[in-house]
Order: structure tokens, then C-alpha cells, then sequence
């Protein structure tokens, strides 16, 4: 069986995994990521990328690069409740070069971040490694296994960084505890036609008992139907129609366009979850991102919060990657920065859930905004704390500009010139002290 031998082994081609390879390539870590797939060209739906996110790409100079790429702005995130209008959040207050969230597809940002890493010596992204299981020395991760189209093969690592997701198989093989958060509800995902003159409600629309998120994909948009879990059968014996006209009775302005789903398998679910692991990390190997705790769409920040997670291990792990593996001491700092921000944002989202599930789900005819949002919405400076919980989070990691180590040849230089210039000294002045 072929055997690779490399630094870091990222599994997961992910935004955790992506910009994670892409910052320890940077620090002089020889990293190799695998991804399971043959392309980033597959129906994400993390398509909102926050000014924490921007702010990060600012420090490692390619902003301007990224916002070549074709997306949307938007300055606000607002939504609708039973006809009541508001603006919930207030991107341009918060503290960041980019005062907007981007609305990009998620092939596209992981298409940039790749291309970027590529560039650096060290980075090496392998497409098509599926990773089946783990190589232990004694109870040390000391690589994976892995299904390439050429057959089986190993790569042994310093470190395995599972970054593969909420079904992951890294925290799967290393037997990690999960702690699973009980979720009241599901998403159906689906596309439908946009037209340009459509208000932008990136928080959704509620009404008639049911949640609608329209995501602006520029020609058409990623429509979320926020629904009571387990109903999805229930919606299915209704039918089609039924289903189309309930899109219509909650948005009015996209009659005629619903006709665009043709069939139950244009409608895809998704079976929401939060949860995370008690430990992120055993002897050689870390889980990050969705590998390590789940979170729901609530607000659009699982792909952020997964890259926070990326630029936090970096900067923890970085110099000790170079010198070989770490020990798990310094996994659990990775783990102790990241639960805190992990823990409080999945308090707030189950909080939005238990909201949906106590006032939304409940009804079943035209609903009418309560009194305490309408002055909720009023409170001034609520826009501003909003933006920056959901723009920029609890607690945003910074890029750490990379000390990389002198090469042997230079240290002994360096240590031979700082002795001469010491001698030189003491003989300066004992001579002066001789006359």
C-alpha cells in the first residue's frame, strides 16, 4: 500500500479545512488536505460570507482579489413578520474594513481560498481521497486511510485535522462523545427565480405558522423552508401543489415562479442539528468546524465560525508544526479558545429555535407581528449589537503573521556573530580600562 508521508493531514476540503491548509502552508507547515469529492461544484448552503470572514481575508492582503469574484452585498439583514417590515441587523456600524456580508456560492469562496494556498510551498490539496479510517502508533493518531481512484494508500502525519463535517468519520473513528441539543426543526432547500425588484430578507419571512429564508444567488435565489422536524412526510402527502401554494401564501411576490419545482427531488432536506464534542482532540488528531460541533442556519454563521476555528489552530499550532508533532496540550488550548464562542452562539440559536417552535409553528392562519418586536425593533442600538453577533461573533480570532524558523546554517551564523561582537566588547573595554 502507497504510503505519503506529510506535516499536517487536513481532512476535509471545507472552509475549515481550506483555509486552515492555507494558513499553516503560510507558517512553513508541509500541509496536505484531502477532500473526498472531485470538485468544490456542489449545492452548499453556507452561502453568506460575514465581515469577520472579510476582515481575515483584509489581513492576509487578498480583499480586493476576493471581491473580484462575483457576489452580492448586502448593508442590511432584514426580515418580515406577518407583514411587519424590519431591519434586524446593521452591517455598516460594525467595527471591520467591509461594513456588508458577502452572498457568494460556497464553490466559489472554497475555489479562491484553494487557488490561494496553491501558491504557497507546502500546500498540497488532493481531490478524490476519501478518508476511511485512522493509523495509530499505540494509542497516537498517527495518519488516515484513504480511497483514492487509484486504489488504497496512507498518509501518516504529525497531526490528522478532521475537518469533514457533522458526520464525520475522524470523530467517528476516534470513538469522540457527542453532545447532541434537541432541534425543533428542519429545512427544506430548494431554488426558485429571483427578480430584480424583491425585497432582500436575508433573516426570512414568517407567516401562516411557517419561516421562508430567500438567499439572493444574483439569477435566482436559495430558498429555506424552515418546517416543524419531522413534518417533511407530512408535507410530501399534501403534495405539490399544496406545497407551492403555501411558498405563495408566505410570499406573495414569487407567484408564478414556484411552478419552477417540479418534483420532490428539487427539494432537499436538511435535518438540523447542534451539537458538539465534550473533547475536540486526542494524541495526534483535532476536530474543528462542523467535525466538532454542529450548528444550525440560524443566522448563516456555521461557515465562519468554522473558519474562526481554522485561524485559531493556526495561530496555536503553527510553530509547533514546524518542529514536528504536538502534543495534546496544545490541542486542548485549541479547544478551550474555540468553545466558549462555539457554545454561546448555539445558546442564541437555540433560543431563535425555541422562538419558532413556541410562536410560529403554532398557527396556522395569516399571523400579525407582536407588540414587543414592534418595539423591540425600536430600541436604538439594537441594529448595531445584532450586526456585530451575527456579523463579526463572539470573540473573532486575527491572522498571526508567521515566524518562520532560520535555517541551522543561519542560527549557528547568527549565534558566531553575537560571540564575536560579545569578545569584541570586553576586549573594547578592558583596553580602555588599562589606561
Amino acid at each position: 500500500m502507497a504510503s505519503l508521508q506529510t506535516g499536517c493531514c487536513i481532512v476535509g476540503g471545507g472552509p475549515a479545512g481550506v483555509m486552515l491548509g492555507w494558513l499553516l502552508a503560510r507558517a512553513g507547515v508541509r500541509v496536505t488536505v484531502l477532500e473526498k469529492h472531485k470538485d468544490f461544484f456542489r449545492d452548499f448552503r453556507g452561502d453568506v460570507v460575514h465581515p469577520s470572514t472579510l476582515e481575515l481575508l483584509s489581513e492576509l492582503g487578498v480583499l480586493e482579489d476576493f471581491l473580484q469574484v462575483p457576489h452580492q452585498k448586502m448593508t442590511t439583514a432584514g426580515a418580515s413578520f406577518g407583514g411587519f417590515d424590519f431591519t434586524a441587523a446593521d452591517f455598516r456600524t460594525v467595527s471591520t474594513h467591509c461594513k456588508f456580508v458577502v452572498l457568494m456560492p460556497q464553490w466559489d469562496f472554497l475555489d479562491f481560498a484553494a487557488r490561494q494556498a496553491s501558491r504557497i510551498d507546502g500546500f498540497e490539496l488532493r481531490m478524490q481521497h476519501e478518508v476511511t479510517g485512522l493509523l495509530r502508533d499505540g494509542k497516537r493518531v498517527t495518519g488516515v486511510q484513504v480511497q483514492t481512484p487509484e486504489g488504497e494508500r496512507e498518509v501518516r502525519a504529525d497531526l490528522v485535522v478532521g475537518c469533514d463535517g457533522r458526520h464525520a468519520t475522524t470523530r467517528q473513528a476516534a470513538g469522540f462523545e457527542v453532545i447532541e441539543t434537541g432541534v425543533p426543526i428542519d429545512v427544506l432547500w430548494f431554488r426558485v427565480g429571483r427578480a430584480g425588484d424583491e425585497p432582500e430578507r436575508l433573516l426570512g419571512t414568517v407567516n401562516y405558522g411557517k419561516a421562508l429564508i430567500l438567499i439572493n444567488r444574483g439569477d435566482h435565489y436559495q430558498a429555506g423552508l424552515i418546517i416543524r422536524k419531522g413534518s417533511f412526510d407530512q408535507l410530501r402527502q399534501a403534495g405539490l401543489d399544496a406545497f407551492r401554494a403555501s411558498l405563495v401564501q408566505i410570499a406573495p411576490y414569487l407567484d408564478g415562479r414556484v411552478q419552477e419545482v417540479q418534483n420532490w427531488d428539487q427539494v432537499k432536506l436538511l435535518s438540523i442539528q447542534i451539537n458538539r464534542l465534550r473533547r475536540w482532540y486526542t494524541d495526534g488528531l483535532l476536530c474543528i468546524g462542523d467535525a466538532a460541533h454542529a450548528m444550525s442556519p440560524a443566522g448563516g454563521v456555521g461557515i465562519n465560525l468554522a473558519i474562526q476555528d481554522a485561524v485559531a489552530a493556526a495561530n496555536l499550532l503553527g510553530g509547533a508544526l514546524r518542529r514536528g508533532p504536538v502534543g495534546e496540550e496544545l490541542l486542548q488550548r485549541v479547544q478551550c479558545r474555540r468553545e466558549f464562542p462555539v457554545r454561546a452562539t448555539q445558546a442564541l440559536q437555540r433560543r431563535a429555535h425555541h422562538l419558532l417552535d413556541s410562536a410560529v409553528f403554532t398557527h396556522t392562519g395569516p399571523m400579525q407581528a407582536p407588540w414587543q418586536l414592534k418595539l423591540a425593533v425600536r430600541i436604538p442600538g439594537l441594529q448595531r449589537v445584532l450586526a456585530r453577533v451575527v456579523g463579526v461573533g463572539v470573540r473573532p480570532e486575527h491572522v498571526v503573521k508567521p515566524r518562520r524558523c532560520a535555517s541551522p546554517g543561519l542560527r549557528r551564523l547568527a549565534i558566531f556573530a553575537g560571540v564575536t561582537i560579545a569578545a569584541a566588547v570586553l576586549l573594547t573595554r578592558k583596553a580602555q580600562s588599562s589606561y
